[in-house]
C-alpha cells in the first residue's frame, strides 16, 4: 500500500479541499500518514496571499524532499496556479497541480507513475466557468466540519492576487451543499462552517438563488446544531438579509467582516467596495439581530501611499465599531496586482510598528468583549482537546460566537456535546466557566 502526507497552507477553503483530496486517496486504497513520515507521496496545498506564503510553500517542498528524497512531491493548488513557470525550476518539487485539477488528483498522480512525461497541470482560470465539485464525509476536526461552497471572485481588490488564481465565481448547486451537510450530520456532526473564497457573491450565477436562502435551507436539516459563516462582505449586509439571518435559529452570533482599513481614502485605493459608513451600518444591522454577537475582521496596515493619519483613522474606526478580534496583515507586495505599481510604498519598518500599535488596540478590544461574558451562561460545544493547567486537565469548547473556554474535565464524556456553561472567569486567551447542564 503507497503511503501519502498532506500539508496545507492558507484558507479554510484550502483546509477543506485538503480533506476531500485525503478521502481520494483514502478511497483508492492510499494510506494516508503524517507528514513527518517518511511517506511515497507528499501533497503540498499551497497559498499565494502573500510573498511570505509563497516561501513557506518553498519550504514545505524541501522538507518533504528530505523526509524521502525518492517521493513524489506535488504542489498544488494557489502557488502552483501564479507561479507554474518558477516552479517548474524547483528541484524539490516532481508535480504541480492548479487550481480546479485537484478532484483529479490521484488520476493525474498515477498517470504521472506510469509515464513520467508530463508533470504540469495548470489551466487559465480566467476562463473557468464550473464549480470543482469535491466533497466530505468525515472531517480532522471531531466536532465541526467545513464546507465549501464557492469559489472564486469578481471584485478585484487593487492588492489581491486571488482573482487570477481562483478565477470568476462559481457557486455549488445547492442540492450538492444540503446533500454533503446531511451525510456530516449522520456521521456525528454537531457544526458545520460554510467557506468560499467570496462567500457574499454566493448565487450571483444561479437563478433566484443567493446566500441567504441557502443558509435558510441549511436551517431546516434536521440533527444539525451549528451553522457558522466564513468571510463575509459588509455589502452583503442589507436590511433583508440582516431581518432573515436574524430568524434562523442554528446561525452562529460570529460574523467575519472584511474591512481591510478603517479609512475611506485608503478603501478607495484598495478598490473596495464600500465605504466605512456602510461597514459600520452593516455592524449595526448585526448587532440589531442578534446579541452581542462576535465581529471580527481582516485590516492590512502599511498599504500603498498609508499615511499616519489613515493608520490613526483605522485604529479610531477600530475602537468605534468594537471588534471581538482582528487579523493583521502587513501589507506584502503582489506581482501582477494594481497596487504592486502605485507609488509611496511603505517601508517595513512602518509597517511592523504599525502591525505592533494595531495588535494592542486588537488585544484590548478583545479583553473587552471577554470581560462582558463574565457571569452569564453560554452553550458550548466541547471538543476532545485537553490542556493542563495547575497539574489540572481541562477540557476546551467553543461558544456559538467562537469563543474558546475551558472547564474542569469531569468524569463523564463531553466531546461532540453541547453544554451549558456558566462563564467564571478568564485565563489567556480562554474563557473559564463551570458546566450546568446538557443542552
Amino acid at each position: 500500500m503507497a503511503t501519502v502526507s498532506f500539508y496545507t497552507l492558507g484558507c479554510k477553503v484550502n483546509q477543506y479541499e485538503t480533506e476531500a483530496m485525503l478521502e481520494l486517496f483514502k478511497n483508492s486504497g492510499y494510506d494516508v500518514v503524517d507528514f513527518e513520515e517518511a511517506a511515497d507521496i507528499y501533497i503540498i496545498n499551497t497559498c499565494t496571499v502573500t510573498n511570505e506564503a509563497d516561501k513557506k510553500s518553498r519550504k514545505i517542498f524541501s522538507k518533504a524532499k528530505k523526509n524521502n528524497p525518492a517521493a513524489i512531491v506535488a504542489a498544488v493548488g494557489c502557488y502552483a496556479q501564479a507561479s507554474k513557470e518558477q516552479l517548474k525550476e524547483n528541484k524539490n518539487l516532481d508535480l504541480i497541480i492548479g487550481n480546479n485539477k485537484k478532484n483529479q488528483i490521484v488520476k493525474i498522480l498515477e498517470d504521472y507513475i506510469e509515464e513520467k512525461n508530463i508533470n504540469t497541470f495548470v489551466k487559465d482560470m480566467q476562463f473557468e466557468n464550473d464549480f470543482e465539485d469535491m466533497e466530505i464525509s468525515f472531517s480532522e476536526e471531531k466536532t465541526r466540519a467545513h464546507i465549501k461552497i464557492q469559489d472564486g471572485c469578481n471584485q478585484f481588490c487593487s492588492y489581491c492576487i486571488i482573482p487570477i488564481t481562483r478565477g470568476r465565481v462559481r457557486s455549488r448547486k445547492p442540492e450538492l451543499v444540503l446533500r454533503e451537510i446531511h451525510q456530516l450530520v449522520l456521521n456525528g456532526y454537531k457544526e458545520v462552517v460554510l467557506t468560499g473564497i467570496h462567500m457574499a457573491s454566493y448565487g450571483v450565477d444561479l437563478k433566484d438563488y443567493r446566500l441567504i436562502d441557502l443558509l435558510e435551507d441549511i436551517n431546516q436539516i434536521e440533527g444539525l446544531a451549528r451553522i457558522r459563516l466564513g468571510s463575509l462582505e459588509p455589502t452583503l449586509v442589507n436590511d433583508d438579509f440582516a431581518y432573515r439571518i436574524g430568524r434562523l435559529e442554528k446561525i452562529c452570533p460570529h460574523f467575519h467582516l472584511s474591512l481591510q482599513s478603517g479609512c475611506d481614502e485608503t478603501l478607495k485605493r484598495m478598490n473596495r467596495k464600500y465605504s466605512t459608513k456602510e461597514y459600520s451600518d452593516a455592524v449595526k444591522r448585526l448587532r440589531n439581530s442578534f446579541s452581542n454577537p462576535s465581529i471580527t475582521t481582516d485590516i492590512i496596515v502599511g498599504f500603498p501611499g498609508e499615511s499616519e493619519e489613515e493608520f490613526n483613522k483605522t485604529c479610531s474606526f477600530a475602537n468605534r465599531i468594537g471588534f471581538a478580534d482582528i487579523h493583521i496583515f502587513k501589507y506584502s507586495k503582489r506581482k501582477g496586482t494594481r497596487a504592486a505599481e502605485m507609488n509611496n510604498q511603505v517601508d517595513d519598518m512602518i509597517k511592523n510598528q504599525r502591525s505592533k500599535e494595531l495588535s494592542e488596540v486588537k488585544l484590548e478590544l478583545y479583553k473587552n468583549y471577554l470581560e462582558s461574558f463574565i457571569g452569564k451562561t453560554m452553550e458550548v460545544l466541547f471538543e476532545d482537546t485537553i490542556v493542563i493547567k495547575d497539574n489540572k486537565e481541562y477540557i476546551i469548547g467553543h461558544t456559538d460566537n467562537y469563543l474558546k473556554i475551558c472547564v474542569m474535565k469531569k468524569d463523564k464524556a463531553v466531546a461532540n456535546k453541547l453544554f451549558n456553561v456558566k462563564i467564571t472567569g478568564i485565563s489567556n486567551e480562554f474563557l473559564e466557566g463551570d458546566i450546568c447542564e446538557l443542552t
